[in-house]
């Protein structure tokens, strides 16, 4: 259905500067004809023709942007090809080495227990790089199920800075929560991958020690304002909006240490724009890293703040 309403419009582009094109030569080509009998249908014509002109000159600029959009969409897709065969094949060829190995071995207890230890990772692997392509496909045919309820976005920001930080292997003060109690109305999926996405990518592609830091509290238009912090290498300006899009990861795939699909990002901004919230980049203030600011509506509810490390 995709790939359907993404080549629909060039073509009825084509057609149509090629219609142009053809009736724009035959009138011209008659031009000296109606010029000899009727000087006002000369004049028609010469208007007519020039408007269709500019209009043909719009089309090969649109056609042209739609192929430098194509070129570039087929770059991301080769990307996410490359990027989910490796994170499919490299779990699987490591569990598979294991298996071999407790099979036509001996091994003994603490090794087993290392053993299970890493086949457990490697299937986690899998399953979260299957789940995000399974949130994807989930949001390009509509809203994600859930009932809307009122949630407490600080309590749902703890629950994933602790699944994030077993899914590393890394200490819960790794990311640290200041919070004010905040109310919204959403569906708790949508919330959960927004916030899990986020904060797996703080922990991903942060420093070699690393500190994510998180705050809640009210924004100036009534909502929330969630800020997430990592002390990473940071994000190029010029790059800030082209991470938000489907299969986008900076760099090239092969060259990559750091696993992913490059659909986290698309998805938080796709379900972001359902619950009418935004989401923007900015530079982290003091050192190195960067900053995911979200803005949501919401209904603030209570003033002590609750910290978390």
């Amino acid at each position: 259905m995709l790939m359907r309403r993404s080549l629909r419009l060039p073509i009825i582009l084509a057609i149509v500067m090629i219609v142009l094109l053809v009736v724009l030569t035959v009138g011209w080509s008659l031009m000296p004809v109606f010029g000899q009998s009727s000087p006002g249908w000369f004049w028609a014509i010469f208007v007519l023709g020039a408007t269709f002109l500019v209009v043909l000159l719009f089309g090969v600029v649109a056609y042209l942007v739609l192929s430098i959009k194509a070129i570039n969409l087929t770059r991301r897709q080769s990307n996410f090809i490359d990027s989910v065969t490796h994170e499919l094949k490299s779990p699987i060829t490591s569990m598979k080495l294991y298996l071999q190995t407790l099979r036509s071995r001996k091994v003994g207890q603490p090794k087993q227990a290392d053993f299970y230890r890493f086949m457990l990772e490697d299937l986690e692997r899998l399953d979260h790089v299957i789940n995000q392509m399974l949130d994807a496909g989930r949001l390009e045919s509509g809203p994600v199920d859930g009932e809307v309820e009122e949630l407490d976005l600080a309590a749902l920001l703890r629950h994933c800075a602790e699944e994030v930080c077993l899914s590393y292997r890394v200490p819960a003060e790794t990311v640290r929560i200041v919070a004010e109690p905040c109310l919204v109305r959403a569906r708790r999926t949508d919330l959960r991958m927004v916030f899990r996405n986020l904060l797996d990518n703080a922990v991903k592609y942060a420093g070699q020690q690393p500190e994510v830091e998180v705050t809640l509290g009210p924004a100036a238009d009534g909502g929330t304002v969630t800020r997430i912090a990592d002390n990473g290498h940071g994000i190029p300006h010029a790059l800030r909006r082209k991470i938000f899009g489907r299969f986008v990861r900076l760099g090239y795939e092969l060259e990559r240490e750091r696993p992913g699909t490059g659909l986290g990002l698309y998805i938080v901004r796709t379900l972001l724009q359902r619950l009418r919230g935004r989401i923007r980049v900015r530079d982290r203030a003091g050192g190195p890293g960067t900053v995911f600011e979200v803005h949501l509506p919401a209904t603030i509810g209570g003033q002590k703040k609750s910290q978390v490390q």
